[in-house]
């Protein structure tokens, strides 16, 4: 029983045990991976295998022409070299000794090579590594080669002495001619520029560009030293190479973005006149009584900053496409980034400058104006594109935000008034049994008494609520002194004018919640008079 059940088993593990197909039990073979072999004699690359030959593949190849033209150039023959052709490729001889032989599918194909142009560049190769042993046999010659590196050596010396002395005298010139700058260069006690800054990045910039005149010496130097014995010979070709092709891309660079560079300067160039051509026309605008329509003396200057920024922001699109490097993906890269950054952080920005074009356009405000602005009031300095400077009459230059001016109501105490000056006023509250024209009268005669407030016009009084226990008078006067004022001080010495008025004629000044008069008025004895004299 246990041997049929174990057959049963055995059975059906075979049946789910499908035959593999052929291509699953082939082997895969790894594809032929085929790499280039340079053939190099002395530090020369004479030829490159691309191709293997009888079974060898190229790095073999390389390894036995290397050791076989080694071998050959050691004999110390004239070293004649010939070809052969043959079937296979074309034989390359060592005075009549086989060195090497060439493949057709040696030629580099990428750039077009044909075998025939590959042996000729190999022969000439070889030619140059036999003289270059011959010369390296030769005693009188090693000699001579190393007597140039000595005086190149000398010569190295000599102009590294030579910079470094120029470096010290540079700087010691431009440290003289910053100093002599900076002095000249001052507002009062204060200096425009910082000697010590400039002294400092004139120096460093004068000992980097030395450095970088040593390194180039010493770059030719070494070039040259390698390139007077056989073995060094082509390190020093190289180094030569590798200068003259980052010099000729450079010129080639220059060479070719000078049609380019010049249709920019010509589109600048336009720019430019352009903007000299409206300057005459923004002049006369902001002349007295030259006013052309919306263009006055209030908005000449904005609107000449808003023309010259977008005639050169049209002529920077324009020439963009001509700058060199614009295709280059860094300076695209750069592009972005700024734009990126001026759409994240310029929003506010942009905002304050959009109020600072809006005040100046609707002349809400103009430099001289004494305005009061939220809780500030004082004499506008300065309207700016993002912000607004104001002078209080306490000694303090408030300087706000040009969005928060447009968004606050503001109060122009110069804008109505006739002529120069601005417009004060003060209010009182006096009692219902003090007659409304004596009032008044008194409320004037303060006026006239004050330092700097017109006769002309008239200042007036106006009654402007009758409130539970007293009347609301204001007083409203116009003011040009004759020596710049802050308005605090003229209303501060008009209120002092009040209480005097109002003392002489035996008012009192109150606003009384009461229940009952008192016995005697509420007066403030008159000061002496010395000290009346002291006073305002």
């Amino acid at each position: 029983m246990a041997a049929t059940t174990l057959a049963l088993l055995l059975l059906i593990l075979g049946l789910f045990q499908a035959p593999a197909p052929a291509w699953a039990a082939a082997p895969v073979e790894p594809a032929t991976v085929v790499r280039e072999a340079p053939v190099a004699v002395f530090n020369r690359t004479v030829a490159t295998y691309r191709a293997p030959f009888l079974g060898a593949p190229p790095d073999d190849r390389a390894r036995r022409a290397r050791q076989t033209l080694a071998e050959l150039f050691a004999l110390g023959g004239p070293g004649e070299i010939s070809t052969r052709s043959e079937p296979q490729g074309t034989v390359i001889l060592v005075d009549g000794r086989f060195a090497m032989i060439l493949l057709p599918e040696d030629a580099d194909r990428l750039r077009g090579e044909t075998l025939e142009v590959a042996t000729a560049r190999t022969v000439e190769a070889l030619r140059q590594v036999a003289a270059e042993t011959r010369e390296g046999r030769d005693r009188s010659l090693l000699l001579r080669g190393l007597a140039q590196a000595l005086a190149a050596t000398v010569g190295l010396a000599l102009l590294a002495w030579g910079v470094l002395r120029m470096r010290r005298a540079l700087r010691a010139r431009a440290r003289a001619l910053i100093i002599a700058k900076a002095d000249a260069l001052r507002i009062g006690d204060a200096h425009l520029l910082q000697p010590g800054k400039l002294v400092e990045a004139a120096s460093v910039s004068i000992t980097i560009a030395a450095w970088m005149l040593l390194a180039l010496f010493a770059y030719e130097w070494l070039s040259f030293v390698l390139g007077r014995f056989p073995y060094t010979r082509p390190w020093g070709e190289q180094l030569t190479a590798y200068f003259i092709g980052v010099v000729s891309d450079i010129a080639t660079g220059v060479l070719g973005a000078l049609p380019d560079l010049l249709v920019a300067v010509v589109i600048f160039m336009l720019a430019r006149a352009a903007i000299g051509m409206a300057s005459p026309l923004f002049d006369r605008a902001g002349t007295p009584g030259g006013a052309l329509g919306w263009l006055d003396t209030d908005t000449v200057r904005p609107t000449r900053v808003l023309f010259t920024i977008g005639v050169w922001l049209f002529a920077i699109v324009m020439a963009y496409p001509y700058l060199p490097g614009a295709e280059s993906e860094a300076f695209k890269g750069m592009s972005v980034l700024i734009g990126l950054m001026l759409t994240v952080g310029g929003a506010s920005l942009v905002g304050q400058g959009a109020s600072g074009l809006i005040l100046m356009y609707s002349r809400t405000l103009r430099v001289g104006e004494y305005v009061r602005v939220a809780d500030h009031e004082g004499t506008v300095t300065e309207l700016g594109t993002f912000t607004t400077r104001i002078r209080t009459g306490m000694g303090e230059e408030v300087t706000m935000p040009n969005a928060m001016l447009l968004n606050t109501v503001t109060r122009n105490y110069s804008r109505t008034v006739q002529g120069r000056g601005y417009v004060v006023d003060t209010t009182l509250t006096i009692g219902y049994d003090t007659p409304w024209r004596d009032v008044e009268a008194m409320m004037i005669e303060a006026a006239r008494r004050t330092p700097g407030v017109l006769a002309a016009p008239a200042p007036r009084v106006f009654q402007t609520a009758l409130s539970d226990f007293y009347v609301e008078y204001r007083l409203v006067c116009q003011a040009v002194p004759s020596e710049p004022r802050p308005r605090a001080e003229v209303l501060s010495t008009l209120h002092q004018h009040l209480l005097d008025v109002f003392n002489e004629r035996g008012v009192q000044i109150m606003s009384p919640h009461y229940f009952e008069d008192p016995a005697t008025p509420k007066l403030v004895p008159m000061p002496a008079e010395g000290a009346r004299q002291g006073g305002p």
